[in-house]
């Protein structure tokens, strides 16, 4: 059984690119121990923005007299929250089944593991191994929760994000540690149906850490008028799982003080780890570094006919740059010229509410990358539209070089704000000034006029501020 390309792996890095192999008319399948679609469609992306969303809804029910409407006491039924949160990543599981049928792409369902001579065992969950042969390989096999030492996840009391899609209770007390995307977003789910949550992050800027240093404030200033509590700069020493009720004992990195904080269950939302072990890397003598496979601009690994994208390589661990990335790859293969990825013009949205969305470089950053910067920041408090959508936390903040005008980067925080930062992804592929940016007539009544009215406010030509 010969194929031009078989890959490991149906996450949004493998099944886009196996359907782009397929629309160049390759012979394609594609290995899956699981359910197509991957981390992302099952247990990351898709079903945690369902829980997001009905953490949304409950919010505004609950808030539905500010909007001049009279609602009874509601309740948040956790039990049908999860229900639909998993019927939503079903759904989109068989929509990739559906597509991996109309482009005629196999599925070999088990373990992959890479065979010298370009081939790949497939072994089935009944223990039986098929060696398939290939002219191509990429490996798309993600990666998953990272365990830190001190908080082995047990998958009961200390559980990873995939147990807290899917808890049959709702705890009335979380402990969270780590507060970057995974971290504050559930946060925000489970306080936002009631449950007491606290987050510990050992970065010294808190909730958010990779961000803007303006966003992670302003994130925090939200979440601390929720009832979410942040241990910034501290690191959670051990955890008591003798009982009932857990005890986390934390320490501030920097008075040295700790603390004993009860709850009912522990979510490690401290990163990632790639799923390099187990795959054949060693025997074909491919080049690892920290777990992560060495790649080229096309992403070819050191042995010829063996490729690798998504989270397995050193680029951001985002869906939507392993599709990017699976696509380059996938017309390399074909004999096409395809522009390399810029990494500096990756956007990240984090889906928390507010939610996040940032692009380029933070001011800081900038400034130490030697430019003299031009700053705007406009906050949706003075946005005629926030404020009829009773959404007027946050802002939007942009950095220009002062200059030749590049738009070095941008930063927002508040409602709908993931939808808004393709505009400034485009812009700065386009090469686009900020004066141009002002003069781009912006709909009125929008959030998205923020972006021009920053830019307005970076050079000194703000009206509405």
């Amino acid at each position: 059984m010969a194929y031009d390309l078989i890959v490991v792996g149906s996450g949004p890095g493998g099944y886009v690119a196996a359907i782009r192999a397929a629309q160049l008319g390759m012979k394609v399948a594609v290995v899956e121990r699981e359910s197509l679609g991957g981390i992302c469609l099952n247990w990351g992306c898709i079903p945690t923005k369902a829980l997001l969303k009905s953490a949304q809804v409950f919010e505004y029910i609950s808030h539905a007299g500010d909007y001049g409407i009279v609602v009874e006491q509601p309740k948040a039924d956790f039990e049908k929250m999860i229900g639909r949160s998993r019927s939503v990543a079903d759904g989109m599981s068989k929509g990739i089944n559906f597509l991996f049928r109309k482009n005629k792409i196999e599925v070999l369902a088990g373990n992959g593991k890479l065979v010298r001579g370009k081939k790949v065992e497939v072994t089935d969950e009944n223990g039986k191994a098929t060696t398939y042969d290939a002219e191509h390989i990429i490996l798309a096999v993600g990666s998953r929760a990272r365990q830190l030492p001190n908080l082995p996840i047990d998958g009961e009391k200390i559980i990873g994000y995939r147990k807290a899609m899917t808890l049959p209770t709702q705890p009335k007390r979380m402990v969270v540690v780590g507060a970057g995307a995974i971290g504050v977003e559930f946060a925000y789910f489970y306080s936002s149906i009631g449950t007491e949550v606290t987050i510990v992050e050992y970065m010294e800027q808190g909730l958010v850490p990779r961000e803007d240093a303006d966003i992670s404030k302003e994130l925090a200033k939200v979440y601390k008028k929720k009832g979410i509590k942040t241990l910034a700069n501290t690191s959670v020493e051990n955890v008591d799982t003798s009982g009932d009720v857990l005890k986390v004992t934390t320490k501030n990195r920097k008075s040295g003080a700790e603390e004993i904080i009860e709850c009912d269950v522990v979510l490690s939302a401290a990163g990632i780890t790639p799923n390099t072990e187990n795959i054949g890397l060693e025997d074909l003598g491919i080049e690892v570094d920290r777990g992560l496979i060495h790649v080229d601009a096309e992403y070819r690994t050191n042995v010829p006919g063996i490729y690798a994208i998504g989270d397995v390589t050193p680029g951001p661990a985002l869906a939507h740059v392993a599709s990017a990335e699976g696509i380059i790859c996938v017309e390399a293969i074909a004999g096409m010229k395809p522009e390399p990825l810029d990494y500096g013009n990756i956007p990240g949205c984090t889906y928390c509410s507010p939610e996040v969305a940032s692009v380029g470089y933070t001011e800081a950053a900038a400034k130490e990358a030697g430019y003299e910067v031009k700053v705007g920041k406009f906050p949706f408090s003075a946005s005629g539209k926030a404020s009829a959508a009773g959404a007027k936390e946050g802002f939007v903040k942009v950095i220009f070089d002062a200059k030749y005008g590049e738009w070095l980067g941008a930063h927002m925080i508040g409602a709908n704000v993931t939808e808004m930062i393709a505009e400034v992804v485009a812009s700065r592929k386009l090469e686009t000034t900020g004066h141009e940016i002002i003069k781009t007539v912006h709909p009125h009544p929008t959030m998205s006029e923020a972006v021009m009215e920053a830019t307005a406010a970076a050079y000194d030509e703000v009206i509405h501020l």
